[in-house]
């Protein structure tokens, strides 16, 4: 089957963050729809999807905003289909949020941001073969904690211990990093992120002093996640 890709839009500032695009950058020549849930009248029907993935977002997950519920919904639909799934930063806590409620989900002890290596503990077909650790562009200052069954914890950092998570069997995983963004990007964005005020700066500007290697595990993992049908 030919794959059509419905992307989940999560970007609250749409001008400055645009996940769909980092995304897109990975799936040329991948038929692919973008839906924005934040300002969404109504859910998208999933008919005709071969596959979904859950972007980051601004927003955070211990925040509860409206269409949190309508996200959460549409991931329960996807599930019910046997849909492959795929969610990055708060796609990946928002999976959880779905499927196992808001309580496995906290401040993170120590946020992260800049980049990270990302130790596999666990083995999985989506990551086997890539280096392990494998480096990339990371922003989150919440995390999962402590996820129940059936979710599988496949890897982690030193600073988050559920940074790669599976819902049991399903082919439904959950990355805390941002695999998909670039390094270059990364460095825009944070540059961006400072001129916006974003808190805390001081981790910013050292992330930004660092030059980190490429960021280059995300065409694996897209490559793989569409083998999935």
């Amino acid at each position: 089957m030919t794959p059509h890709v419905l992307l989940v839009d999560n970007a609250v500032h749409r001008l400055v963050f645009r996940p769909s695009w980092h995304w897109k950058a990975h799936l040329p020549g991948v038929s692919t729809h973008t839906v924005h849930l934040p300002s969404a009248v109504q859910l998208p029907s999933l008919t005709g999807y071969t596959h979904v993935i859950l972007t980051g977002s601004e927003a955070s997950i211990l925040e509860r905003r409206p269409w949190f519920a309508a996200e959460s919904a549409l991931i329960r639909q996807a599930i019910d289909r046997g849909l492959p799934v795929l969610g990055s930063c708060f796609g990946h806590e928002m999976l959880v949020h779905a499927l196992s409620g808001p309580e496995h989900l906290r401040k993170a002890s120590t946020p992260e941001v800049g980049w990270a290596d990302v130790q596999m503990t666990g083995r999985d077909p989506l990551f086997d073969g890539l280096p392990n650790p494998w480096r990339t562009f990371v922003f989150h200052f919440a995390e999962v904690h402590e996820p129940p069954l059936p979710w599988k914890v496949l890897g982690r950092s030193s600073l988050c211990d559920t940074h790669v998570i599976r819902y049991g069997d399903h082919p439904v995983w959950g990355i805390q990093a941002h695999p998909e963004i670039s390094s270059r990007k990364a460095k825009i964005f944070l540059r961006g992120s400072l001129l916006l005020g974003l808190r805390p700066a001081r981790q910013l500007i050292r992330a930004l002093r660092k030059a980190p290697a490429p960021n280059e595990v995300a065409e694996t993992i897209v490559r793989r996640f569409l083998s999935f049908q």
